[in-house]
């Protein structure tokens, strides 16, 4: 748990990083916002899987509200992750979770790789992230979990 923890730690440090470099570029990138709000989306459809509810409510692929907005969403979804992960026991890292996609799509995936996923996924699309702020010749930020580690 201690490892996950500190995980989860890094992916509301490095959600907080990536917003404060968009806004800082003050870029007016749709596709790049609309990215930023997919990672925002992606991490309340997975907390909303772990708490046994259903996800077809949201759309993944929206075109962005303003970073503000996403903001809200990125600091809900890391209070309530701390709220579930605080509750949650070594034991039922395993546990096995019964979801449908956003296509409708029974899955059945264990609450460890779940928070894989969401603690990946979002790492991924950072990197995009910071390219496409290279590409604007705006400055990337540092989200490495060794940069996180280090403070």
């Amino acid at each position: 748990m201690k490892t996950i923890k500190c995980m989860m730690d890094h992916l509301y440090w490095a959600d907080g990083r990536i917003l404060d470099a968009l806004e800082e570029s003050e870029t007016k990138n749709k596709d790049l916002l609309r990215l930023v709000r997919h990672v925002a989306v992606a991490e309340r459809v997975w907390l909303s899987r772990l708490q046994g509810k259903g996800s077809a409510q949201y759309s993944l692929w929206e075109e962005a509200e303003d970073l503000m907005a996403i903001r809200t969403m990125f600091e809900e979804n890391a209070e309530q992750y701390r709220v579930y992960i605080e509750g949650l026991e070594e034991s039922e890292l395993d546990e096995m979770i019964d979801y449908a996609n956003q296509s409708g799509v029974p899955f059945r995936t264990s609450v460890r790789d779940i928070l894989s996923q969401v603690l990946l996924h979002g790492q991924y699309h950072r990197g995009q992230i910071n390219r496409a702020l290279r590409s604007e010749s705006a400055e990337p930020v540092q989200v490495d979990y060794i940069t996180f580690a280090r403070l």
